[in-house]
């Protein structure tokens, strides 16, 4: 795969403000371990092998085990998430696939069961961060990860 643009050159300001919104979403309500798993799954969904590249270690750094991130793409088959787990995971896909889902109720229900107002908003935000990650990413074929805590 050949790049087809740096985009961190091509617009520094954008990629500051990129920046700034991912540094804001680790001052978030949701923990560590929450983000970078929903960070996962939404980057295995987009098809974006940079971020998942990047999250991976990252994931496992922040305590989730490899049994979980093997399992992630099936996990509404797998008993190794919680109900809350699922809830986040379950409004990350839907946000994802807006065009297809459209959200549905149950989706917004089993999130409000285990998120409150604030942590809802929170995770919304980190989930629409990490797909704006990929679309850059995906959309500008960027071949490899960053150093690491550069971006995504």
């Amino acid at each position: 795969m050949t790049a087809r643009m740096n985009y961190y050159k091509a617009s520094p300001a954008a990629m500051k403000a990129m920046m700034a919104l991912e540094e804001a979403t680790k001052q978030l309500s949701i923990s560590l371990a929450l983000r970078e798993l929903v960070k996962m799954r939404v980057s295995q969904i987009n098809g974006c092998a940079f971020c998942l590249n990047l999250h991976a270690p990252e994931a496992r750094e922040a305590g989730i085990s490899q049994q979980k991130l093997d399992v992630l793409a099936a996990w509404r088959e797998s008993p190794a998430f919680d109900n809350r787990e699922r809830a986040a995971l379950g409004w990350a896909e839907s946000l994802t696939r807006i065009e297809v889902t459209g959200v549905p109720d149950a989706e917004y229900a089993a999130l409000a069961e285990a998120f409150d107002e604030r942590e809802r908003a929170d995770l919304t935000l980190i989930v629409t961060t990490i797909n704006a990650w990929n679309r850059f990413a995906v959309g500008f074929r960027t071949p490899h990860p960053v150093q690491a805590g550069a971006a995504p």
